[in-house]
């Protein structure tokens, strides 16, 4: 069983930093993608930034320049480090990944974790 476990949400200021980490434990032999995505109250859930099979960074145009994608050389586990935090970035943000378990592709995500940008 696929389990993605996320960490380090929080309540930050405007203009500070935050860390999220994510872990990915079961069979995770085959990680085709892994990333985050968030959601803020009453809007669709959108990329923050994942990394493809390719060996691709891909970052949401709201956050680019700002947020910092990285992933361990254990490849199950990512982090978004996050700076210049504004209120509009208050979101549940999510882990995603993309694994492939006995042949069989499909995506699994995480529970979530509260990120909030106020003064």
């Amino acid at each position: 069983q696929v389990q993605l476990v996320e960490s380090g949400g929080g309540l930050v200021q405007p203009g500070g930093s935050l860390r999220l980490s994510c872990t990915a434990s079961g069979p995770t032999f085959s990680i085709n993608r892994m990333g985050w995505y968030r959601q803020a109250p009453g809007k669709q859930r959108e990329l923050v930034a994942d990394l493809s099979s390719s060996g691709i960074t891909n970052y949401g145009d709201s956050v680019r320049g700002r947020f910092i994608f990285s992933r361990a050389s254990a490849k199950n586990t990512v982090s978004l480090q996050m700076n210049s935090l504004k209120p509009e970035d208050t979101a549940v943000y999510y882990c995603s990944a993309n694994i492939a378990v006995n042949g069989i592709e499909r995506d699994y995500w995480g529970q979530g974790t509260q990120v909030t940008v106020s003064s």
